[in-house]
């Protein structure tokens, strides 16, 4: 079996990267993020929210918990209205599948990493053992 270095692995990881930046479900995410960006309600609402977060930031700072109490409520409320726009859920829903297409990848590699090192060690991929871990078990002493 070839070996690579950390540098080849790595510039593999750069080229999954650039495919996976190219799939439909990224392309969908950047369409409807770029919908998010032009769209000046939701962005008014941004603004607004971070407005009040730094006011809360002082409030609290300055322990004004009535007021803060106040401010997170008008947050809360704004949050409340980003959150019912439609572009802002098909939004949340895409990052959903982009998330879970991150995990598929990342949870793909790992199992066959570990499948490699069980297999190249004569181990049993079933139960999950390394052939070492084999060797150990069966009281084999050479």
């Amino acid at each position: 079996m070839a070996e690579y270095t950390r540098k080849q692995v790595l510039d593999e990881a750069k080229k999954l990267a650039g495919m996976l930046a190219s799939t439909e479900e990224i392309d969908r995410f950047k369409q409807v993020e770029a919908k998010i960006n032009e769209n000046k309600k939701v962005q008014q609402l941004i603004t607004k929210i971070k407005a009040l977060q730094k006011q809360a930031v002082n409030l609290q700072a300055y322990g004004k918990k009535e007021a803060l109490k106040q401010v997170e409520e008008q947050i809360d409320i704004f949050q409340a209205e980003i959150d019912a726009i439609p572009v802002v859920q098909e939004f949340k829903e895409s990052q959903v599948v982009v998330n879970d297409v991150l995990q598929l990848v990342s949870g793909t590699i790992a199992r066959e990493v570990t499948n490699n090192v069980i297999e190249s060690t004569g181990g049993d991929i079933l139960a999950g053992e390394t052939g070492s871990k084999l060797k150990n078990k069966s009281g084999c002493s050479h």
